[in-house]
């Protein structure tokens, strides 16, 4: 079955467009729930993360001490990287092992913030970003999230940047408020269905 990354900065409006492929019947895995989700459900991955950060890692009730991981992690690269190495392939083999359950699609998608960044992407056959203005970005991060102009900037910069990702996307949505993105969505749905047939 057709894998089709999905990933777009903050902003950019992915988790939209991936409604839309939902209502027109397909099924979408979105990474950063699963991510949450093995946390506390793979027991290799809580045991490699007890490993690396502690028994504190994780409360008594086998539950995550996000505040624990949160204080090592934050402004701290290598101990981010640390994390991100032990829970992306935690989240691929949750994702193919959601895919190996799905038998009634053409394509099924995996909606990920960091698809190009962790490397996952390659594990797709095609892959979508959703692109749109950095300013008009910033706007709809600053009202969704209630947050600053910094700090949405901040957030923006920790991202690998738009340019890059459009080098390496194999198609690009344009999300800028003047582009209608339900056809754009329509002709990649036309597009993957008849690759798969």
């Amino acid at each position: 079955m057709l894998k089709i990354g999905l990933t777009g900065n903050i902003g950019s409006g992915k988790t939209t467009v991936a409604r839309v492929f939902e209502v027109l019947g397909i099924p979408v895995f979105y990474a950063d729930d699963a991510a949450k989700k093995v946390m506390v459900t793979d027991a290799g991955l809580i045991e490699g993360v007890k490993q690396a950060f502690g028994s504190d890692a994780y409360f008594a009730d086998a539950t995550l001490n996000r505040k624990h991981i949160a204080n090592i992690v934050f402004n701290n690269a290598d101990e981010l990287a640390k994390l991100n190495a032990l829970v992306h392939p935690a989240v691929f083999r949750a994702f193919y092992a959601w895919a190996a359950t799905i038998s009634n699609a053409p394509y099924v998608i995996k909606e990920a913030a960091i698809l190009f960044e962790s490397g996952s992407y390659k594990l797709c056959d095609q892959t979508i970003l959703v692109s749109a203005p950095l300013e008009q970005r910033l706007q709809r991060v600053m009202q969704r999230d209630g947050i600053s102009y910094d700090e949405a900037a901040s957030r923006d910069a920790r991202q690998m940047s738009e340019d890059k990702k459009i080098k390496l996307a194999d198609h690009v949505i344009i999300n800028d408020g003047g582009r209608l993105v339900i056809p754009q969505v329509l002709s990649l749905h036309q597009h993957f269905t008849a690759v798969k047939g």
